[in-house]
């Protein structure tokens, strides 16, 4: 079998095995534990299933805004793991943001003078690159969630025209 990568956004709500057979009128088979943690998902179309807990925890993370297709600042700090810094050459910041679906970024900051180093403005500087790219990674996971990956939909015309003026000025690049 091929092997296919998937973003969806869904709506769940925390529900055990046995709560979501009792809401679907569905008896539980004897050979399953009712006590079993999940959750009720909901897709976009209306279908609605059941996940175990381990295997929606580890394919979906949760958005702390209620508002629809937005990241907000409690995402994009929630999506870091663990921060590691390092000082090199007594100029030079060093830091590795591991996220937590395990993707490292790495940002340094220098200064001209090893007098005038200060590590904490180094790491500043450093953790708000990380941040934006974090803040670019999750806009795009969340689009392809809203409009999914496969290029089927019209571009707003706004995108178009922008597409339309970079070709035109690669072409110019080329003469």
């Amino acid at each position: 079998m091929k092997k296919y990568l998937g973003v969806k956004l869904i709506e769940a709500n925390p529900m055990n095995l046995g709560e979501y057979n009792k809401c679907r009128g569905w008896v539980i088979p004897e050979n399953e534990d009712p006590t079993t943690e999940g959750y009720l998902v909901q897709y976009p179309d209306g279908y609605i299933s059941w996940s175990p807990k381990e295997v929606f925890e580890k394919a979906y993370f949760e958005l702390a805004e209620d508002k629809p297709n937005s990241i907000s600042d409690s995402d994009v700090s929630r999506f870091v793991r663990k921060v590691e810094v390092s000082t090199i050459n007594k100029k030079t910041t060093i830091v590795v943001c591991t996220l937590i679906n395990g993707f490292e970024i790495c940002e340094s900051s220098s200064c001209v003078d090893p007098a005038n180093y200060d590590q904490s403005l180094g790491v500043k500087c450093c953790m708000g690159k990380i941040t934006d790219k974090i803040w670019g990674y999750l806009g795009f996971l969340l689009q392809s969630g809203v409009s999914g990956v496969v290029p089927n939909k019209q571009l707003p015309k706004s995108q178009e025209k922008r597409i339309a003026v970079q070709k035109e000025a690669k072409k110019e690049e080329k003469i």
